[in-house]
């Protein structure tokens, strides 16, 4: 890399802020998908939106690509580097700018945990909404990047939906305010196109959020059944009789194994469980609960258990949130996918997923948001076989055609990345793709800003090709032109 790119980097971030020792770098060499590898040719931390911009400026007279990178916990490889480029970390982003109760809202830098909003407003009475599984450790950078979800986006939706405003560095270095103190600002929506547009528009550097009161009542029941039919009827009749539960989850018996294993939620030994959250006043809290109940045992349930008090309610999610990671206790290597199909398609969906294990000899948990359909199967392998890891990325992409093929959705809340984008053209016509890679060019011609992901390569919808939208093994020798 050109070293008076890197000294004028160092010039403005100081000379322990910019990083390029071979050890030190394979920390960002990917994020929570491992089978996706690339080291970047420096990464760099900020501590301001000034320095990010000017890092940003460098890099765009340069022509260097730069990726964001926040906590490093997406599962899509939307933070995989390109060869040659810079990474901007922006975990040193990480203050408080404001708490607003009084119009329910808190701005924060990037770098600030999901759950970290929460702590903040919880004295107060209030909350933030969008929980993901990683949410003690994931960014709301990242967060905004993938349009992230969690168990009680059924209710409460995605990131997109308590988004207010973003201040956000374009690629060219201009530093722009984008949506304002209110719900529905006039014009054009253009903070739900940052959010998730997975870092490819603009490096945002600050974040405005609406956060919630806490409802007067919450009750959950974990109900258990012999068959994923059985717990997919549940879903489709509670959701059919008009009740709209905070969450809905379900997970399959590796999954229930594996959570076992790590954290002992007292899961029951079962094909199926199904978690049901709802919340709100207390009266209708209590009426509609009843109704779940007797649900789930005209659809076999075998066991309900509901949950008295807070600390078997927070035992309860322990085992859900808990079900990726504990993963590692039941298998060496395995691979998170996300998909989406209709609720009325789950139980065919799930079954061709168990016709797919027994074919492929890989074991498939399913831990899934069974309330909107989305599936987050667990394909186990182990690296040290010859050809398992191969063999689980072409299971990872049959689960995808699956989803496609219902009706659903490439993804419901990681994002495509680097791990989807072949895919795309599956889902979206060539004329779609084209549309897409023209907004994207509105807004970065050089194609500099997190390049490689969302779209598909080779090229499927007719863009003129860009120097840095390969994939990291066509990109060899790019660090050297630098």
């Amino acid at each position: 890399m050109n070293p008076v790119f890197l000294a004028e980097l160092r010039h403005v971030l100081g000379a322990g802020a910019v990083l390029q020792d071979p050890l030190e770098l394979i920390t960002y060499e990917c994020d929570a998908l491992p089978h996706l590898r690339s080291v970047p040719a420096a990464v760099v931390l900020p501590s301001s939106a000034a320095e990010v911009q000017a890092i940003v400026r460098l890099c765009a007279r340069e022509k260097v690509p730069f990726v964001a990178r926040g906590h490093g916990t997406g599962l899509s490889g939307g933070a995989l580097p390109v060869s040659g480029c810079v990474v901007i970390a922006l975990s040193r982003l990480n203050r408080i700018l404001s708490v607003d109760i009084p119009n329910q809202r808190v701005t924060v830098e990037p770098g600030v945990t999901n759950l970290e909003i929460t702590r903040q407003v919880a004295p107060f009475g209030y909350y933030y909404a969008p929980d993901p599984s990683s949410q003690q450790v994931c960014s709301i950078g990242g967060n905004v990047a993938e349009n992230s979800g969690g168990a009680h986006c059924l209710k409460y939706g995605f990131t997109t939906h308590h988004v207010l405003a973003v201040e956000a560095v374009l690629p060219n270095g201009e530093m722009a305010h984008i949506g304002g103190s209110l719900v529905d600002t006039p014009g054009p929506d253009l903070v739900g196109l940052i959010v998730g547009s997975e870092g490819t528009l603009a490096i945002v550097t600050s974040i405005t959020v609406r956060v919630l009161r806490r409802p007067e009542t919450v009750q959950t029941l974990l109900a258990a059944f012999d068959t994923i039919d059985a717990g997919g009827l549940a879903v489709s009749d509670i959701i059919g009789s008009g009740i709209i539960p905070a969450a809905v989850e379900m997970m399959d018996a590796l999954a229930i194994q594996a959570a076992e294993a790590a954290v002992h939620p007292g899961f029951p030994k079962s094909d199926t469980i199904l978690i049901v959250e709802l919340d709100g006043p207390a009266a209708e809290v209590t009426a509609l609960f009843d109704v779940v109940q007797g649900i789930c045992r005209r659809s076999g349930a075998t066991t309900i258990e509901v949950a008295q008090n807070d600390e078997q309610r927070a035992r309860i999610w322990k085992g859900r949130k808990a079900a990726f990671a504990a993963m590692g206790r039941v298998s060496p290597n395995y691979y998170v996918q996300d998909g989406v199909v209709p609720r009325t398609q789950l139980p065919q969906v799930l079954n061709r997923i168990r016709q797919l294990e027994a074919r492929s000899g890989l074991r498939i948990g399913n831990v899934f948001h069974a309330g909107d359909g989305n599936l987050h199967p667990l394909i186990c392998y182990d690296e040290r076989v010859a050809g398992e890891a191969d063999k689980a990325v072409e299971v990872a992409a049959e689960i995808l055609s699956y989803c496609i093929e219902a009706g659903g959705s490439l993804t419901g809340e990681h994002g495509i990345g680097a791990d989807k984008s072949a895919y795309m053209p599956q889902m979206f016509t060539p004329d779609d793709l084209a549309l897409m890679q023209r907004v994207r060019a509105a807004f970065d011609p050089q194609r500099l800003c997190n390049p490689g992901k969302i779209f598909p390569a080779p090229r499927l919808c007719g863009e003129v090709p860009g120097p840095y939208r390969q994939h990291p093994v066509e990109e060899a020798g790019l660090a050297e032109r630098l």
